[in-house]
């Protein structure tokens, strides 16, 4: 047992989308979310860059004594969680991946599409995932141009978030996809928008918040160092950008609670 915080970091807001699945799955959990704001967005940076980002990253929330890290960040989770965990690697850190292989799994048409960063695609990690499981399989792979920005400067309601979303995804509406893998955790926050371009044809959208929560759910288990169930869970937003930027993380957060399923 082990009331001490789970900490989660993402470039941005991204993130947040990761923290409500934790915030839902364990509620006993107290969570130090860190959203770097100051390098956002890291999908056009430098690998070695994303990698000293993320190394800044953990040793701060480790300073705030977490048990445990989710990088709540696909980008930086392909350049960086192998070095992580070797670094400390007496506490689990979690990453994220683009659910490619419960849609790969699961697609009826043998086509799937792929919405992600252009590191996040290029990366080795994603490439290998791909490749194990997307035998027989088309994978199109769409960078979301536009996506983290929007949602970063809180544009994701705006008719030109509707625009932007519009411009990647009717292009893949006749291309017999059924699965749309979200590999960004800024893109949930676009989900209504997604949903309104495909309407009523049947494709799924996927997206990891919930397999990641489920992980984290296992590990602690695993390790004996989940809180005690009456615990009572604190919540604490940090930021490498100025304080106006974490305030921004608080409300977004408190939206986030206040309208229950809308992601």
């Amino acid at each position: 047992m082990n009331n001490s915080p789970i900490g989660v970091y993402d470039s941005g807001f991204g993130g947040l989308s990761v923290w409500r699945e934790l915030r839902r799955m364990l509620p006993s959990e107290s969570l130090v979310y860190l959203g770097d704001g100051k390098n956002c967005p890291y999908g056009g940076r430098r690998r070695e860059d994303i990698e000293r980002f993320a190394f800044a990253a953990v040793e701060r929330l480790v300073a705030e004594g977490v048990k445990m890290v989710v990088v709540g960040c696909n980008t930086a989770t392909t350049a960086a969680v192998g070095a992580l965990r070797e670094h400390w690697s007496d506490m689990p850190i979690v990453g994220l991946e683009p659910a490619v292989k419960p849609a790969c799994l699961t697609s009826r048409t043998r086509r799937i599409a792929v919405l992600a960063t252009k590191h996040s695609l290029a990366s080795d990690m994603f490439l290998a995932t791909a490749m194990r499981y997307a035998e027989g399989v088309d994978v199109v792979k769409v960078v979301g141009e536009g996506f983290v920005e929007l949602v970063e400067e809180d544009r994701e309601e705006s008719d030109e978030a509707m625009a932007a979303v519009r411009h990647v995804i009717e292009p893949l509406m006749d291309s017999s996809i059924d699965k749309i893998v979200l590999g960004c955790t800024h893109y949930p926050f676009l989900k209504p928008h997604i949903r309104e371009v495909i309407g009523d044809r049947d494709i799924e959208i996927i997206d990891s918040g919930e397999a990641v929560a489920r992980r984290v759910k296992w590990l602690l288990e695993r390790y004996d160092i989940a809180a005690a169930e009456d615990n009572v869970a604190e919540c604490r937003f940090l930021s490498f950008a100025d304080e106006d930027y974490r305030r921004r993380l608080e409300y977004k957060a408190s939206k986030i609670l206040a309208h229950g399923d809308a992601l």
